[in-house]
């Protein structure tokens, strides 16, 4: 699910019906009972993205050769 899924995302052939159907009755669009739960949905799925970005972003850093290895950190005895 992504950041669009209170859009209504036809196919080609739901687009080539549409061309024909000159009552409308083929639209349909995603639902929700109110403004907020739809908000509260969208935003929702937003950070869950979000949390999707930044764990392939730690992944990719932790991989490359910025990262810090193990033997860079120095231990300190007291």
């Amino acid at each position: 699910m992504g950041s669009d899924y209170l859009f209504a995302m036809p196919s080609l052939w739901s687009g080539v019906a549409r061309v024909m159907d000159l009552s409308g009755s083929c639209d349909s669009y995603n639902s929700s009972p109110d403004g907020k739960a739809a908000d509260a949905e969208a935003l929702e799925i937003d950070w869950q993205l979000v949390g999707q970005d930044m764990y392939v972003a730690i992944e990719d850093f932790e991989e490359s050769d910025e990262a810090p290895q193990e033997s860079e950190f120095e231990t300190v005895s007291t």
